[in-house]
């Protein structure tokens, strides 16, 4: 499908591992720009010599999100390269495991910070532009604000954070066509969660025990796949989409898990 991207420039956060690193590729393989703004120049710089290798354009700031100045200077420099702007992907954030019982006040808060805060910095600045070009904003989001996982309580707010400000957002901008949705990430192999699943005894067992709970092929979502309904909320092809938390997780969210002893 042609989602008539071509040179439309997207800020990607965290563009540049993982998911973010596939929306990126996915981006670019569109005819799109992804612009990363990233605080890990090493992955940053071998992505954009990646996509540029293909043929493809893609830029870059490092940014150290959590300083909202840092944000907004990021933004600055995409404006300053490209003059112009049609879409921010939040996409940046950890799950860090600051729990109720193993956390502190201080803690939680500096994991909003890491994980919300700035979603909320990269939108404001983006939004003049987005304003402009009749742009679009997509928030990665997670199971993690809907199911609750168990000593993530910052995370799991910070992603609640996220679900609310994609309905707020929407509305806000209603005047200025400029839609706001959400993807939703339950079970996907990202290095970081390689290197969670890493951190058990058996890593392999476990994965196992993930993948036969997911229903539709008892398989993890592949980054690409999350990849490829990002670039379609960004694209006119959904052109009439807002407010939405898209789930793009095999049914392993709101499917009965009893269908697994039916599969």
């Amino acid at each position: 499908m042609n989602l008539s991207l071509k040179d439309k420039v997207i800020i990607v956060t965290g563009g540049s591992k993982g998911i973010g690193h596939a929306i990126s590729h996915v981006l670019a393989d569109e005819g799109a720009i992804p612009f990363i703004v990233s605080r890990n120049e090493k992955s940053t710089l071998e992505t954009v010599e990646e996509i540029q290798k293909k043929g493809g354009k893609c830029s870059y700031a490092l940014a150290e999100l959590t300083d909202s100045k840092q944000g907004q200077e990021a933004v600055n420099h995409a404006i300053s390269e490209f003059g112009t702007l049609h879409g921010l992907v939040n996409n940046a954030g950890v799950n860090d495991g600051v729990g109720l019982e193993n956390g502190d006040a201080e803690a939680f808060v500096n994991s909003l910070k890491k994980n919300l805060v700035h979603y909320y910095v990269m939108a404001q600045a983006c939004l003049p532009h987005l304003k402009k070009n009749r742009g679009s904003i997509v928030n990665i989001g997670s199971k993690v604000s809907i199911t609750g996982q168990g000593g993530t309580s910052a995370y799991a707010a910070a992603c609640g954070g996220r679900n609310a400000l994609t309905r707020e957002w929407a509305v806000e901008l209603l005047p200025h066509s400029v839609r706001v949705n959400a993807v939703m990430v339950a079970e996907s192999f990202t290095p970081l969660y390689k290197k969670w699943i890493n951190t058990f005894p058996d890593p392999e067992d476990k994965l196992n025990q993930i993948t036969n709970k997911i229903p539709l092929e008892k398989r993890m979502t592949t980054p690409e796949e999350i990849a490829n309904t990002v670039a379609f909320l960004l694209s006119e092809k959904s052109s009439h989409t807002t407010g939405q938390l898209l789930y793009v997780d095999g049914g392993y969210v709101h499917l009965d898990r009893s269908l697994n002893q039916l599969l």
